[in-house]
């Protein structure tokens, strides 16, 4: 199965075939590269990834659905990453791609962690992907921004709060 995955706004093109006979492994090439990886569900937002021909690397990888249609926020320990699947044609399709969702917006947290800074207020005007909350999880700080362009409707947490995947951080209108 061939996907076309922008990740933090470059697009790679993704197939993933798995490997029979050897379940949770799957042959995974990114722009033409290979890999042979086992995947393992940690819980239902983490899989644990072993590169079998990259010495057996051993990656764990948090993911929770983003803001928008398609889109996922993916946690690796080099930090946060916006994944959209197949976001040209959502476009084509729907009208909701990349910085065009449309209508009220809930962001909501992509792990489980603390917020460290409020960067908005309600009423404030936002650009898409401008700042809104920095959420602090396994001693690093992402700033989960805007998907849209408009006012912030609600900020739904406060500085130094625990917060758990997909609890609501702000609302965009």
């Amino acid at each position: 199965m061939t996907f076309e995955v922008e990740v933090n706004g470059k697009l790679r093109t993704v197939a993933v075939d798995p490997v029979a006979g050897h379940a949770g492994r799957f042959r995974i090439s990114i722009d033409g590269v290979e890999q042979l990886v086992d995947a393992r569900e940690v819980d239902r937002s983490t899989l644990s990834l072993i590169m079998l021909n990259a010495g057996g690397a051993c990656h764990e990888v948090e993911m929770a659905d983003g803001a928008e249609r398609g889109e996922l926020l993916v946690r690796t320990r080099d930090g946060l990453l916006r994944a959209v699947v197949n976001g040209r044609r959502l476009r084509r399709g729907g009208g909701e791609g990349l910085g065009g969702a449309q209508g009220e917006q809930r962001v909501l947290a992509p792990m489980p962690g603390k917020v460290v800074r409020v960067l908005v207020a309600p009423g404030d005007e936002v650009k898409v992907r401008q700042g809104l909350v920095v959420v602090e999880a396994m001693k690093m700080e992402s700033e989960i921004g805007s998907p849209k362009a408009g006012r912030v409707k609600e900020i739904a947490v406060k500085e130094g709060m625990s917060v758990e995947a997909g609890r609501v951080l702000a609302v965009v209108e």
